[in-house]
């Protein structure tokens, strides 16, 4: 049995639980999750169709080679420019009536109605929790992707960091460790690239843009790859020459946090801990209302997964959860710090920080 019949079984049996008889599953990445089949198909019609007796995989006909290449060992039906889709999917349809599972966050609402059409006397159910429910614990395999992911990503910061020199703007070093993540293998950026300067580090998701770095500036660095439909997500904020009294004991308390949250870090806490381990030190030093976001959250297929790392989340930490430790300081004018890595809790219950790249505060040019 392959890994993606393995996890469609456990998919059926855990819609079977909430009483639902078939799905169709629409969102890239969990086709990706339950096929080995990647493809964005943009505006065309894409979904598996999963029942107990049958599955189907719609693709778009342009996409079809594509789909073989991947190795789907079902029926692969192929949906034309001209063609209804969901007369196509009307057709391979097992039943019209019970339960039927979809994404809520993945049907937009023309594609909702449009199923409503199809099946008038259907019970329709969110089958995205459970499909989340399989992917929120990475096995080693997955973890092992993950890692190269890593490696990939950790040799972009160094090599980000030996480029910057006073005069080079944002948006020009974007682009070249854009370049240099394709060179080591990754197959795209896990997200827009995030690398700011000076007084605009304190944007925490800001855009690069035509800024000229400057002597004494921050430079953040938050980037991640896709490497073997993996992401990795890592920040890492140096200084550009010489870093003030102010810069350093900023820099000195994310850091800080950063690794009272990896302390805290284990099987059996409660996830608001890890968020409230990194808050504390923050406050402490005075900077509280300079943290303005969660301490983390998960990866693994998609950059941002379960679980979400905030002061409200209760859950339980658990072997397999896969997950960002990113406290941050952002001081409007003077500029932002923010120290992230990846964490992997083990079969042991134990965090194993899959980063590795140097958290001292390195000083550039």
């Amino acid at each position: 049995m392959t890994i993606y019949m393995e996890r469609k079984n456990r998919l059926l049996a855990a819609l079977a639980d909430q009483g639902i008889g078939s799905a169709l599953i629409t969102s890239p990445t969990n086709v990706y999750y339950l096929t080995g089949f990647l493809c964005n198909p943009h505006e065309r019609f894409m979904g598996l169709l999963l029942h107990e007796r049958q599955e189907a995989l719609f693709v778009p006909l342009l996409d079809k080679d594509a789909a073989l290449e991947a190795g789907y060992p079902a029926d692969i039906v192929t949906v034309s420019d001209t063609e209804d889709a969901y007369e196509l999917l009307g057709s391979r349809l097992p039943e019209r009536g019970g339960r039927f599972g979809v994404e809520m966050n993945a049907v937009s609402m023309a594609q909702g109605e449009k199923l409503r059409e199809l099946l008038p006397n259907a019970d329709f159910a969110d089958a995205e929790p459970a499909i989340m429910g399989l992917r929120l614990k990475k096995s080693e395999d997955e973890i092992a992707k993950v890692r190269h992911a890593i490696d990939i990503v950790e040799k972009v910061v160094d090599f980000a960091a030996s480029r910057a020199v006073v005069g080079m703007t944002e948006i020009e070093l974007t682009a070249e460790l854009e370049y240099r993540m394709r060179k080591l293998g990754a197959s795209k950026p896990a997200f827009e690239s995030i690398v700011l300067a000076g007084a605009r580090s304190a944007l925490p998701h800001g855009k690069p843009g035509e800024y000229a770095i400057a002597r004494g500036d921050y430079v953040l660095i938050d980037i991640g790859v896709v490497a073997d439909g993996y992401c990795s997500d890592i920040t890492r904020t140096f200084v550009m020459g010489e870093a003030s009294k102010e810069q350093e004991r900023i820099y000195e308390t994310v850091l800080a946090a950063n690794m009272a949250a990896i302390a805290r870090s284990k099987a059996g806490v409660a996830l608001a801990e890890l968020d409230a381990a990194a808050r504390e030190v923050i406050e402490a030093a005075g900077y509280g209302d300079y943290f303005t976001h969660r301490v983390g959250h998960g990866f693994g297929m998609d950059v941002h997964e379960s679980p979400s790392l905030h002061g409200a989340n209760r859950s339980i930490a658990e072997p397999g959860l896969l997950f960002t430790i990113e406290p941050g300081i952002y001081v409007p004018g003077v500029g932002g710090v923010r120290i992230e890595d990846d964490v992997y809790i083990g079969a042991d219950g134990t965090a194993d920080v899959l980063t590795s790249y140097p958290k001292a505060l390195r000083l550039l040019g």
